[in-house]
This record gives structure tokens, C-alpha cells and sequence, in this order.
């Protein structure tokens, strides 16, 4: 029997079959090219690319505050004080230069026109791929003692550009309102703390600029006010305030070099993370690239050169190295460049290699006369750093430790783990529980061929306060990086990972909440990429059992209970459960509402590397030492919190 050619059966292969996207058409055919994804962060993308715009004129000098504002219906607005997009003829398209702006591809005032010398936007595409990805947008610009507005739907411009009534001769600037579009998007509900933490971070990279973010959607508004007049240092300052710093004073370095302009703030804690972020024309770059790269290595090189002429380090020993000095560091290195060259449309990494050279040249010429005219920073410096050195080695000695007993066992997983026998990663999944009793009632349940248990004793260590060597001395995070396969910090390899899904299944109470807060700050802080690729899970057991007629329902939330209250009635022959614990329920009951992949809720961990600095900022506050901020970052959230248990 001839074989069935797959191929021709699809259909026929000509001129005819190849698509011509016309206009907007191919962004609302892969949206994912420009904006990343259809997600909540593509979502929140759409307000960045906008805001980037208002940003630019500030950065050009026309615009100084920034209004943003969630509006009830779901829409968001965008108002700058800037020069206003120009309103005249474009005479290559024919058409007014702001509709140009919203309804073609990469045009822009940024492509060497003179209308910019540096800007953040997608490279003249933002505004037209918001246009795009909306259902509708409406445009207002402000100048000349006119109101000029325009309106598009779903990229598509509904009427001539027009003027729709007079200003104040002096009032200038650009009014964006647009509604996202929902058969693009898998939710379109903006969340304001997110957009919150970007406008801060803006406002911070900005000396000077004020951003007003107001959300409507409410019973209440809520509004929040950013200006920093002290720029970098002030938001060096802000992601320190929850530790005790190293040295009072904070570093920075400003200059221009070969066209590019470097800003950089930093400070050492006593901690022992380093959080070094770089920005590129106000934009995030959460790879980092060569303006990072610049900045490691004129630390390195010029804090070493300082603790040889200060005799700071003996000739018979080694140097030190970049990560000893940078531990606890705190930093924010900030280029503007005119040409800014990226990895990936959505400028997750920078490429261009004189921004390395330019950090590189600024960085150790004014940081030397800083150490040289501060020698108490310095001093104090190297003390951390070469402490730093001899816990590195240290931990160097027990990470060989534990590949040498690995190796004299033959790569033996924890005792403890009940592992599954499927050996296909893709197909397994391991629970991380809190205790032997919910352990054992885990074990019983699970479906053995895909399903491993690792249960864990107690709290484990609170990484945030702890150095490498002291991680891998302990018993319960050494169980988790062997059962995981992909080893941690500078050893982690994803492609090892044994494991689809790391499920985190502790009580829901306070204990387990903080245990499940412990191990997201070990994930969080040494194995990253496991968040960032989806891999992390949390499990959610029920909190209330109800029984009625010999009947069990599950609710997972008091609203829940409500309803299900309401389907069955309410009177006295309803016994009802609130469950504290996973050990509470039996191995049927734990399989049917909390591991059965048919019928289970997860909860998937996300990272916003939008704003990752916050992200850290929060870890420190909830895991530090500092007391303070803790509390009044409790008093600020409490009122979010569901189903807290006191």
C-alpha cells in the first residue's frame, strides 16, 4: 500500500497562498512580535509604550508631568504637558503626521528627523501597535490654542483628524485614551499596583518628572503622586531602606562619553545579594547587557586597584573577585544613547558595545576619586568584600562536598522523596510539603507514575539572611536542589530539571503561608529561571468541607462557601469544616480537591520582570531584618488580603 503523501494533502502551495499584511494587520496577526505576549504583561505593555512616549518629550525637555489615569469603564488615559504630536500634513503619506504616527509601522520622530535625540519608544512602533491591539483609541492634542482629536478602532481610523474646540494658547501636550482590545487579550483588567511600581521607577529615572496615577474603577480613587528631585540616588536610597547599609554616603558617577550619556547610583548593604539594574533610555533591561557589563567591570578593576594602594589587600594574596565586591551591592546604571541597539523587540537585553565602554570609562575615573577623597567607603567596602571571599570559598568546599557524595552514590536522590516512575520531565510533577503527616497522606494520594512528594521538616532557612555555604549545610534546601535536578546560583541548568512542575503544597494558615514565602525566596533568589519559564506552582487546598445529605462540597474561598450556601440552603443539617491543615484531610479527600489534575486549583507563580526591582525590594522587606518597613508594608497591603487566619 503506497504511503499517503501528508504534505500535498494540505493544500495547494502557490503565489496565491503567500498573505500580504496590509497596515496594522500583521500586529493583530502576531501580536507576541511586539509586545511579547497576550498576557497580563503584554497587557501592561500597552500602557508602557504610550507612557514611553510622554517620557521622550520629557527627556527631550518639553514635559514635565505626566498624568495617567484607569478610568471606570475599563479604558486607560495617558496626558502629557509636551509640545503636542504634530498635527500638519505629512507630504510622503498625505495625511496628518498624527495619524501617520498611530496607523503606520515604525514611523516616528525617532529615526534621526531631529525630533529626538534619544527616546525609549519600540523604535517608532509603540504607539501604532496600541492602536493595533485596542478596540478602540482616541487621541486629543493640545496646541495652539486648538483641540484636535481622532479616533481608530482596532487600528482602523474612523474619521478625518478634526478640531473639536479651543485651549489656552500655553496649553500643550497629547491626551491617549484607548480600551484594550479582549479578542486579543486573555484578561484585560490592569492591575494598579504593577502599574504603580513602573510610574515610581519612571519618576526615580527622571529627575524632576511628575507622574500622577489615579485609578477610577473603584468605590474609592486611589491616586498616588511620584517626583524625585535626587534621581538614581534617591532610588538607591528607596530599594535600601530595608537594610542596613555598609556606608552612609551613596555613590555616583555621571558623565558623557562618545555620545552616550551614563548615570550611576549604588551603595553596599549587609546583605548578600547583588541587585544591579540597568535601564536604557528610561527603558528596564532585566538581561542587563553591556552598560551592566561596563559597570561590573570597572568595580572590579578599581575597587582592587584602591585595596592595593591602600594596602588593603597583601601582595601574597589574590584578588578579588567581581562577585565577592559586588555582594550586597545595590546599584542602578542609566544610559541615554541615540541608537539603542536590543536583543528581542521588547529590549530585554542592550547590545551596544560602546554603552560597556562608555560605563566602563566613567565609572572607574570618578569612582577612584570618590575611594581616594572617601577612604572610610572603601575601607569598609573590601572588609565586606574579602568577607565575602573566604564564605565563597567556603561554600565552593561544600558544593564540592555534596557533588563528591553525589558521585560516591551514585547520584542518589533524598531519602525521603517518594519519587514517580514516569522519567519523562514533562510529564512529572513534584509536591514540596510541609510535614511528615501531610507527607504521608500526600504519598497515599498521588498518582505514583507522575506525581513525586518531597515532604520538608519545619521552616527551611531564610536564604535572605544567609550565605552560600550555610544554603548548602542545609539539610531541607540540599533535599529540594537534589530532587530538582538543576543545582543552584551559578551551577543551575534548566535543561536538568527533572520536574514540569514544582507544586508547593503547605496549609493555609499562617504557618504555611510563611514556609511557602521561605521557599519562594529560595526559589526567587538562586534558582530564578524556574519562575521565569513557569515552572513554580502553588496548591490550593480547600478551606471549608461542607456536608449536607451525606452530599461533600469543597469551597476554596468564603465566597465560594457563600455560594455553594445558597445552592443548598442553609439550616442546621449542614456540617461545615474549616480545614487548617493538609494533615485534616484524609488521602482520598487530599486527591480529590487538591492533586487531581481534573479537578485541582493552581496557582502559577509569575515575575513581573517589568518591574524586578520592586520584586526584590519586597523580598528584603518581608524576609529582612529591618522591622520598619515590614510593618508598613503589612499596613499598606492588609486591607488586599483574603482568608488570613489570625
Amino acid at each position: 500500500m503506497a504511503e499517503e503523501n501528508t504534505f500535498e494533502s494540505q493544500g495547494e502551495y502557490g503565489a496565491d497562498q503567500i498573505q500580504v499584511l496590509k497596515g496594522l494587520e500583521a500586529v493583530r496577526k502576531r501580536p507576541g512580535m511586539y509586545i511579547g505576549s497576550t498576557s497580563t504583561r503584554g497587557l501592561h505593555h500597552l500602557v508602557y509604550e504610550i507612557v514611553d512616549n510622554s517620557v521622550d518629550e520629557a527627556l527631550a525637555g518639553s514635559c514635565d508631568h505626566i498624568e495617567v489615569t484607569l478610568e471606570k469603564d475599563g479604558s486607560v488615559n495617558v496626558t502629557d504637558n509636551g509640545r503636542g504630536i504634530p498635527v500638519g500634513i505629512n507630504h510622503q503619506e498625505g495625511i496628518p503626521a498624527v495619524e501617520v504616527v498611530f496607523t503606520i509601522l515604525h514611523a516616528g520622530g525617532k529615526f534621526g528627523g531631529g525630533g529626538y535625540k534619544v527616546s525609549g519608544g519600540l523604535h517608532g512602533v509603540g504607539a501604532s501597535v496600541v492602536n493595533a491591539l485596542s478596540e478602540w483609541l482616541e487621541v486629543r492634542i493640545y496646541k495652539d490654542g486648538k483641540i484636535y482629536q481622532q479616533r481608530y478602532e482596532r487600528g482602523n481610523t474612523m474619521y478625518s483628524l478634526k478640531i473639536v474646540g479651543d485651549c489656552d494658547p500655553e496649553k500643550h501636550g497629547t491626551s491617549v485614551t484607548f480600551f484594550p482590545d479582549r479578542e486579543i487579550f486573555e484578561d484585560i483588567t490592569f492591575d494598579y499596583d504593577t502599574l504603580k511600581q513602573r510610574f515610581r521607577e519612571m519618576a526615580f529615572l527622571t529627575k524632576g518628572l511628575k507622574f500622577t496615577f489615579t485609578d477610577l474603577r473603584g468605590e474609592e480613587p486611589r491616586q498616588r503622586i511620584f517626583q524625585y528631585q535626587g534621581g538614581l540616588r534617591e532610588f538607591v536610597q528607596y530599594l535600601n531602606r530595608s537594610s542596613e547599609t555598609t556606608y552612609k554616603k551613596i555613590i555616583s558617577c555621571e558623565g558623557m562619553r562618545n555620545g552616550v550619556y551614563v548615570e550611576v547610583a549604588m551603595q553596599h548593604n549587609d546583605g548578600y545579594k547583588e541587585n544591579i539594574y540597568g535601564f536604557v533610555n528610561n527603558i528596564v533591561t532585566p538581561e542587563g547587557g553591556m552598560h551592566v557589563e561596563g559597570l561590573r567591570a570597572a568595580l572590579t578593576k578599581t575597587f582592587n586597584d584602591y585595596a592595593r594602594s591602600a594596602k588593603l589587600l597583601k601582595d601574597s594574596e589574590p584578588n578579588l573577585s567581581g562577585e565577592d565586591i559586588r555582594e550586597g551591592l545595590t546599584a542602578i546604571v542609566s544610559v541615554k544613547i541615540a541608537d539603542p541597539q536590543f536583543e528581542g523587540q521588547t529590549k530585554m537585553k542592550l547590545g551596544n558595545s560602546d554603552a560597556r565602554s562608555a560605563v566602563n570609562s566613567i565609572v572607574s575615573e570618578q569612582l577612584k576619586i570618590f575611594l581616594e577623597q572617601n577612604p572610610d567607603v572603601g575601607r569598609a567596602t573590601i572588609n565586606k568584600s574579602v568577607l565575602a571571599q573566604r564564605a565563597r570559598e567556603a561554600a565552593r568546599k561544600a558544593r564540592e562536598m555534596t557533588r563528591r557524595k553525589n558521585a560516591l552514590d551514585g547520584m542518589s536522590l533524598p531519602g525521603k522523596l517518594a519519587d514517580c516512575t514516569d522519567k519523562n520531565p514533562k510529564n512529572c510533577e513534584i509536591f514540596i510539603v510541609e510535614g511528615d503527616s501531610a507527607g504521608g497522606s500526600a504519598k497515599t494520594a498521588r498518582s505514583r507514575a507522575t506525581q513525586a512528594i518531597l515532604p520538608l521538616r519545619g521552616k527551611i532557612l531564610n536564604v535572605e539572611k544567609a550565605r552560600l555555604e550555610r544554603i548548602y549545610g542545609n539539610a531541607e534546601i540540599k533535599a529540594m536542589i537534589t530532587a530538582f535536578g538543576t543545582g543552584i546560583h551559578n551551577d543551575f541548568d534548566i535543561t536538568k530539571l527533572r520536574y514540569d512542575k514544582i507544586i508547593i503544597m503547605t496549609d493555609a494558615d499562617v504557618d504555611g503561608a510563611h514556609i511557602a514565602t521561605l521557599m519562594l525566596t529560595f526559589l526567587y533568589r538562586f534558582m530564578p529561571e524556574l519562575i521565569k519559564t513557569g515552572h513554580v506552582y502553588l496548591a490550593q487546598p480547600p478551606l471549608y468541607k461542607l456536608e449536607r445529605n451525606r452530599k461533600q462540597y469543597y469551597a476554596y474561598s468564603d465566597a465560594e462557601l457563600d455560594k455553594i450556601l445558597q445552592e443548598v440552603g442553609r439550616d442546621q443539617s449542614n456540617k461545615i469544616q474549616r480545614y487548617k491543615g493538609l494533615g485534616e484531610m484524609d488521602a482520598d479527600q487530599l486527591w480529590e480537591t487538591t492533586m487531581d489534575p481534573e479537578r485541582r486549583v493552581l496557582k502559577r507563580v509569575n515575575m513581573d520582570e517589568d518591574a524586578v526591582s520592586e520584586t526584590d525590594l519586597t523580598f528584603t522587606t518581608l524576609m529582612g531584618d529591618k522591622v520598619e518597613p515590614r510593618r508598613e508594608f503589612i499596613e499598606e497591603n492588609a486591607k488586599y488580603v483574603k482568608n488570613l487566619d489570625i
